[in-house]
């Protein structure tokens, strides 16, 4: 990832999360999503199964703040962005985020309210949408 022409991040083997946060989630959903993230099983065991989690494969984390993925679109043409949290909350609520991430896997990060651009390779390719309320 890099930011402002600069090398800001970058993990080997992993997971890149993109979070958004809307405006009444709260570190309960911060610590919910850390934790699903870094345990969630969807790595290869050898034998052909997704049965390994982030932890076990002592894989890294390329954590960024993406407001964007809260855009509403299902009205006219323009996004809106209604639901996104005031840009200090968000913040907050991301480094918390990152700080329990980092309890247990090495976490790179992007840089909050800083235009990024993310170079990804996705093998699989495995794309996973998580909601702390669960509501899909």
């Amino acid at each position: 990832m890099d930011v402002a022409g600069v090398r800001a991040a970058r993990i080997d083997r992993g997971l890149a999360a993109l979070l958004g946060v809307e405006k009444q989630d709260s570190e309960k959903d911060a610590i919910y999503l850390a934790e699903k993230i870094i345990n969630l099983r969807i790595f290869d065991d050898g034998g052909g199964k997704m049965n390994l989690s982030l932890k076990d494969i002592k894989g890294g984390l390329l954590a960024v703040p993406q407001f964007t993925l809260l855009a509403d679109c299902r009205k006219g043409r323009r996004p809106g962005f209604d639901a996104a949290a005031p840009p200090e909350e968000a913040g907050r609520l991301f480094e918390k985020f990152v700080a329990v991430c980092a309890e247990a896997v090495s976490v790179q990060t992007g840089r909050f309210r800083e235009e990024m651009f993310v170079g990804l390779v996705n093998h699989g390719p495995v794309t996973i949408l998580l909601d702390s309320r669960k509501t899909f």
